[in-house]
């Protein structure tokens, strides 16, 4: 159930407090996630915004562009602020198709997490998320191998924290007995709600949970109904979206990202916006 946490907090992770919207770096390369910004200045100019507006969680991937995310965040922002925490992700590759194949082997695990900070001009990633699972659902089975690998190189001092994302309850169990879990990133938004009890187990463990598709999968029927709210709100679809994300939960970290200055600040404005209980009432019955 939807609670009516304001969004206008901070939560932990990793070993800093950061503003619960931050910003992902999905949408800084060119279509298809492939090459250079279609903007360049315009791209650069997103990341130092966001920052200079209070922004402290950047979430990316070396396999963004590929490398096109990470080198605009190292341009745009190194030297970085002492309170950024910078988020990325291993576990897939870009093939010439522009498809994202898996590469979870320990070594290529291992590779990648060099790649991340030769890109952004690193000595240690902030947090680095195991990605497993299929296209945009977990796939049950033991990821230990996996996780054991970026634990090692925790132990050795080139990632601060570890995370996971497209996981299950089961896979997130066995990652904590490795090493501990400072967040987990999955699929959820109002038609998606398989981790309801997920997100409730990980709040009480003090566990940032990270949505990621946070519009994606409605029907038209479900997409009228929250047109409706956004309609009587003043806001747009997507505001009142992530406005509900972050009313859920307050362990609920978001990462909207864009390549637009005015697209950066509609979605920073909704830190502002608390959802009346009527109006989630009717959000909240959108997965039903």
């Amino acid at each position: 159930m939807s609670s009516t946490t304001t969004s206008a907090s901070r939560y932990r992770l990793g070993d800093r407090d950061v503003p619960r919207i931050g910003f992902g770096a999905m949408q800084l390369p060119g279509t298809g996630v492939l090459g250079p910004p279609d903007d360049r200045n315009e791209a650069l100019a997103v990341l130092r915004t966001a920052v200079e507006l209070g922004v402290r969680h950047i979430d990316t991937a070396d396999f963004y562009g590929p490398a096109v995310a990470n080198e605009l965040i190292r341009e745009a922002l190194s030297p970085y602020p002492d309170d950024l925490v910078i988020v990325t992700k291993v576990g897939a590759r870009r093939d010439e198709r522009g498809g994202w194949p898996p590469a979870r082997e320990p070594e290529d695990l291992v590779r990648q997490v060099h790649e991340n900070l030769e890109h952004l001009g690193l000595d240690a990633l902030d947090v680095v998320n195991l990605r497993v699972g299929g296209q945009d659902a977990p796939i049950a089975g033991s990821i230990a191998r996996q996780f054991e690998a970026l634990a090692d190189l925790q132990e050795r001092g080139l990632i601060r924290h570890l995370g996971v994302s497209n996981v299950d309850a089961e896979q997130i169990a066995e990652a904590r007995t490795i090493a501990p879990v400072v967040e987990v990133q999955n699929r959820y938004n109002l038609a998606h709600r398989q981790d309801d009890r997920l997100i409730d187990l990980l709040a009480d463990e003090e566990i940032a949970y990270v949505p990621f598709f946070p519009l994606g999968g409605f029907t038209p029927l479900q997409s009228d109904e929250l047109d409706g709210v956004a309609r009587r709100l003043g806001l747009s679809a997507f505001q009142v979206a992530q406005a509900w994300l972050l009313q859920r939960s307050p362990n609920v970290l978001l990462i909207s990202g864009t390549s637009s200055l005015a697209h950066l600040r509609e979605n920073l404005a909704v830190a502002d916006i608390v959802l009346p209980a009527d109006e989630v009432a009717v959000l909240d019955a959108i997965a039903s």
